[in-house]
């Protein structure tokens, strides 16, 4: 399949990058006003580059775009490609705004088209074995996620449009904590209830939180804490925990870890398995961080090919991109009421 990128941007490259190591997929473009950066994003120099990502939707040959755009930006090209039949694939956060991220969704589901929303944190190593570990029965019945989600500040973005919530829709929720949100129903499933506290004392960013605390409710009866912070003093880090009757286990980066604890019963004696992913961290140290969002990336663009032929993969999709911004909406509305929200 040809694929089109739009928006070159720290992002885009390694979007662009994944498309040409995916087998099944082809680069056919890059777009973004910025011609130098589209060129870089593109790489090789036969590679098609535009100024509008329009002319990649007229384009017959293009059965795909990945829109890594600024969020603003997200309606109106998802809704665009849409009209176009081409599939998609939009970075989260879905949208700025629900009533936005609602009008994607219905038309995602009018379209016929498959269209994926980035939460690529589900392909990290660690989530995935975590994930496996809940569903496969290792740690028993699941009753408690405790999940985490922050970085130490402002200077982290590459751009000011990414902390102002009038362009974000929201500060650390819809920044990091977008993907713990998600990482949660995917886990523990459904959630029905949100009650939660943000709060803006640190940063003093207007409409951007930089610290949120919650509990949500699922409808499995499982329940999850959840923190997402722009003032975390260790620096970027992101877990999450569950918990079991027959033991836990947790899913952790950076650095990439997992730790599983299970027992034959309450008070039997534990076993403990410890996965330290030596490899992936010293490819981080030579690498940067890049590295283990192309791996990814690649993973996620593979099962998007897969959901387009019809297989069921894990692969977040707009009811997923809706959700976790309608939980991160449900935490600002019960800070302004102190009451819990329901969701769905």
């Amino acid at each position: 399949m040809k694929i089109a990128v739009v928006g070159a941007g720290e992002i885009g490259r390694l979007r662009a990058r994944s498309v040409e190591a995916v087998s099944g997929a082809s680069l056919a473009g890059v777009a973004d006003v910025d011609e130098a950066a589209a060129r870089r994003a593109a790489g090789a120099p036969g590679i098609r580059t535009e100024r509008d990502y329009r002319p990649f939707l007229d384009d017959p040959d293009i059965g795909a775009v990945i829109i890594s755009t600024p969020v603003t930006l997200h309606e109106e090209m998802v809704l665009a490609a849409l009209q176009a039949g081409k599939h998609v694939l939009v970075e989260k956060p879905l949208s700025n705004s629900l009533e936005s991220c609602r009008r994607i969704h219905a038309a995602a589901m009018r379209s016929g088209v498959t269209v994926a929303v980035g939460f690529n944190h589900r392909y990290y190593h660690a989530m995935k074995y975590l994930k496996e570990s809940v569903d496969n029965g290792s740690i028993g019945t699941l009753e408690m996620l405790r999940i985490f989600g922050g970085h130490d500040g402002l200077h982290n973005f590459r751009a000011d449009w990414m902390y102002q919530g009038s362009l974000s829709g929201g500060g650390a929720m819809m920044d990091v904590g977008i993907h713990m949100t998600d990482l949660a129903r995917f886990v523990m499933g459904e959630i029905r209830e949100v009650y939660g506290v943000a709060t803006g004392g640190t940063w003093k960013v207007a409409g951007s939180e930089d610290r949120a605390l919650a509990i949500f409710k699922a409808v499995s009866g499982a329940t999850a804490t959840y923190e997402a912070t722009w003032n975390e003093w260790k620096g970027y880090e992101v877990y999450v925990e569950a918990y079991g009757e027959k033991g836990m286990v947790r899913g952790a980066y950076a650095p990439m870890s997992n730790l599983l604890i299970t027992q034959d019963r309450p008070g039997a004696p534990r076993r403990r398995t410890v996965k330290r992913y030596l490899d992936l961290i010293v490819k981080e140290k030579v690498l940067g961080w890049q590295s283990t969002t192309l791996t990814t990336f690649e993973q996620e663009l593979a099962d998007f090919l897969r959901r387009i032929a019809g297989e069921v993969v894990p692969l977040a999709d707009t009811l997923d991109g809706l959700r976790a911004v309608e939980i991160a909406h449900a935490v600002y509305t019960s800070t302004r009421t102190g009451a819990a929200v329901p969701i769905g």
